[in-house]
This record gives C-alpha cells, sequence and structure tokens, in this order.
C-alpha cells in the first residue's frame, strides 16, 4: 500500500484560517451560533477553528464537543464495540445555529447520527457543518458540508487519515491508495 500527502501542516493552517474567516463573515459575532467539534477526530479541528475566530472576534464563542456513539446506526454490528467518547455540551443549543465540526465527510453517516444526538440538548434553529476533507463519491447519506476545507475523489479501497499535531505529532492528511 502506498500512501500520499494530500496537504501538510501549512495548508491545513490556510484552510483554518479559511474557514474561520467564512464563519466570521456569515455568523459575525457568533452570539446566536455554537461551534461543536464531532468525536473523537472533529474536536481537533473545531478547536483551532474556535481559537481562529476567538482571535478575530475578540470574544470566547460558544464550543462544545458531541459524542455520537450511541446513535450510530451500525453500533451493534461491529464485530468489535465502539468505545463512547465525552460528550462536554453545557449549553442547550435552543434557538441556535449549530455548527458541527469534523475532520472527513465519508458515507455521511457518522453526522446523521450526530443530528440525532443533538436533539437531546435541544431544538436548534439551524445546523451547518464543517468539514477537512469531503469524500465526494461515497456518500451514502444525502448530507453536505457547508464549508469544505478540500474535496477529494476517492474510492472506497482508499483510506483518508488526518493526523493532528496535538494527538498524531504532526499536521497532515494522507491517503492510503491500495495498489
Amino acid at each position: 500500500m502506498d500512501k500520499k500527502k494530500i496537504l501538510d501542516q501549512e495548508q491545513i493552517g490556510l484552510i483554518v484560517n479559511r474557514i474561520s474567516r467564512q464563519l466570521v463573515e456569515i455568523h459575525a459575532d457568533f452570539s446566536e451560533s455554537i461551534l461543536i467539534g464531532l468525536q473523537p477526530r472533529g474536536v481537533a479541528f473545531s478547536s483551532r477553528l474556535k481559537c481562529a475566530i476567538e482571535n478575530q472576534t475578540q470574544k470566547e464563542i460558544c464550543y462544545g464537543t458531541l459524542d455520537s456513539t450511541f446513535y450510530r446506526d451500525d453500533f451493534r454490528r461491529r464485530e468489535h464495540p465502539l468505545n463512547a467518547n465525552k460528550t462536554d455540551l453545557e449549553i442547550t443549543v435552543e434557538e441556535k445555529k449549530v455548527i458541527f465540526v469534523d475532520d472527513v465527510l465519508y458515507t455521511g453517516r457518522s453526522v446523521r447520527a450526530a443530528l440525532d444526538a443533538i436533539q437531546a440538548y435541544g431544538r436548534p434553529k439551524s445546523i451547518e457543518l464543517v468539514t477537512l476533507i469531503d469524500r465526494r463519491f461515497t456518500r451514502q447519506l444525502p448530507i453536505q458540508a457547508n464549508y469544505r476545507g478540500k474535496e477529494i475523489d476517492s474510492i472506497k479501497s482508499e483510506k483518508v487519515q488526518v493526523k493532528w499535531k496535538e494527538e498524531d505529532g504532526e499536521d497532515a492528511v494522507l491517503i492510503t491508495i491500495a495498489v
């Protein structure tokens, strides 16, 4: 198997800056908006977006993390049990503009699970999706990102791996190509 780097640290930084500026343009001071990182891999990306947005707005924004493990449609179908992550959402989302953040949009099933999970915290006014990587041709559900870092055309046998410096020692996006 061959690994190809499709994004490096500098490119990821540019994407964080671009998307944070787009979010500020749409959501202004974030007084009606909440940024939510989807566990586990969307949290590092959302944390960076949060910092960039706060630097631009000079305000602390509402932020949380959401685990949707037990809302997944494949929860009981896996050979090995899934490990739940921590939800840290100490605010209601009632009538707020929710912005989900994840690293890779693949089949859409994780986002669908997050849509179910968020209902336990209220009824949002709207929900948007930010994703670092959008694997366009692998969707199984009609879910699309509102903001995306990079679109890639990949096939099912290829694997996209996002590495974060805080967790993996480097910032990079790799695609494993089966040969």
